[in-house]
């Protein structure tokens, strides 16, 4: 008897010195991946992933803040976490659907002034649900945004800008018909849910989300200590970025959080905690719509995968200098959490560690680049639009000795000379390369990101 209970307290101890190897063996891996992809991503950059499951939250930290001086990111940092706002907008839809305080099939209009006007087509209006599964016709973004300020686009974005695109614009497809992914048709639902509420977005995200999952960092609007403990961003090509704004379309990409904070979400996400919200995560995790992708699947706001064997439930946000990811695995009972100071996407991390079957992304270090100065004649000669496909054009003008791009439904960035033909962007890590004939006249550009390489010819008229 003495022997068996000894040989059961060595197969037990074994068992438990395998588990802590293996966990520490993870950790060290994913210790070791974070700390490559920190160093592609610039000097002063850090990048933070969260684990869940039902053995509680694990963090992995890697690199600084960005602040001066600079210090370790930690779960509490917080970064601006940019469309991963809108699954919080969708919670807000289930938890108010749940309360009966509106309807899925409820049209948009019922919630707004009756001064604006929405756009409709062959009788249909365009729902709640429309709204939150990007199936509601409405473009990306409204033809009226144009930034003061490139570097915070969104912040001078008005209600009332939004409500006159709303009245004057005319659908091209019917209503439900098709995805088309739109920040501005989820910002539109997170302003008629405040309107519903009697509140602002951020106050009813407070209230109805935050409070009730015990998050305690998550907000639009912070105090003077969570500014401190706000990262600093970084573009794509490694530079400062400035803070992101966003009043009017808040429900679209403007809330900021922590590892910590987001970790309370997503184990409420996968039914981990006990919360007054459980009915209503379900509901926005159930898909909808097809899109255009044959494995992918659209529910209230979250996006699902359907590849490898598994469903994956995700969202990804960016803004002009962060990253951000959630992604649940929800058979396993598994989530994930990816926050970094850079632009540079983390979605492939994150999708590896719920499945490692999903690759990792080739990194590219960052290039230094220097810009000279070219002479407003020169830059006069690539003005005008080019066609990078159907609908989708580069428009390029000048604004004194500078030269601005913008791609269709985006904003004016401006694009620095390496050469003569040679540009490149500050807020992302993309290049424009200008093509001429043989008497030296522009025909086109070569737009090079992500190793990819898109030609668009230059249009006769302007």
């Amino acid at each position: 008897m003495k022997t068996l209970i000894l040989l059961l307290i060595i197969v037990a101890l074994g068992a438990l010195f395998y588990r802590r190897s293996k966990a520490q063996d993870t950790h060290e891996s994913l210790q070791g991946l974070l700390r490559e992809r920190v160093q592609s991503m610039g000097r002063q950059t850090g990048l933070i992933v969260a684990t869940v499951d039902g053995t509680g939250p694990h963090f992995y930290c890697e690199g600084l803040d960005g602040n001066t001086p600079a210090r370790p990111v930690d779960p509490d940092t917080l970064f601006e976490i940019g469309s991963v706002t809108k699954v919080f907008t969708a919670l807000l839809l289930a938890d108010m659907v749940e309360q009966n305080e509106v309807r899925l099939e409820d049209p948009v209009s019922k919630y707004l002034p009756p001064s604006v006007k929405i756009p409709s087509r062959n009788g249909r209006q365009i729902t709640l649900l429309d709204l939150a599964t990007h199936t509601s016709g409405l473009p990306r973004m409204p033809i009226n945004f144009a930034p003061k300020d490139a570097a915070n686009p969104y912040a001078d974005y008005s209600v009332a800008q939004l409500y006159e695109f709303l009245s004057g614009y005319a659908l091209p497809r019917d209503i439900g018909a098709e995805y088309e992914y739109s920040n501005l048709g989820m910002g539109l639902l997170g302003h008629a849910l405040a309107l519903r509420a009697g509140t602002n977005y951020e106050t009813l995200v407070l209230n109805r989300i935050c409070r009730p999952l015990g998050m305690t960092v998550t907000a639009i609007t912070l105090s003077s200590e969570q500014k401190a403990r706000l990262a600093t961003g970084y573009d794509e090509a490694g530079q400062v970025a400035s803070h992101w704004d966003i009043p009017t379309l808040a429900g679209a990409g403007a809330l900021r959080s922590s590892a910590r904070d987001l970790v309370k979400f997503m184990q409420a996400s996968l039914q981990l905690t006990e919360t007054p919200l459980s009915s209503a995560f379900e509901m926005t995790q159930q898909p909808r719509h097809n899109t255009s992708s044959p494995d992918l699947e659209i529910g209230l706001a979250w996006h699902i995968f359907k590849r490898y064997g598994t469903n994956i439930v995700w969202h990804n946000g960016g803004t002009g200098g962060f990253h951000s990811f959630v992604g649940l695995d929800l058979k396993r009972k598994k989530g994930v959490v990816v926050l970094a100071n850079s632009s540079r996407s983390v979605d492939d991390l994150g999708f590896h560690i719920l499945t490692p079957a999903y690759p990792l992304s080739r990194v590219q270090p960052l290039k230094d680049r220097v810009a000279i100065v070219l002479p407003p004649a020169t830059l006069d000669r690539y003005l005008g639009r080019y066609q990078l496909a159907p609908g989708i054009f580069f428009t390029l003008r000048r604004d004194g000795a500078h030269l601005m791009a913008q791609l269709t439904g985006q904003s004016y960035f401006e694009i620095f000379p390496e050469s003569e033909t040679e540009f490149f962007y500050k807020v992302v890590n993309a290049q424009l390369s200008f093509v001429t004939n043989a008497d030296g006249a522009v025909t086109g550009l070569v737009l090079h990101q992500n190793g990819i390489d898109q030609s668009a010819t230059k249009t006769k008229t302007n």
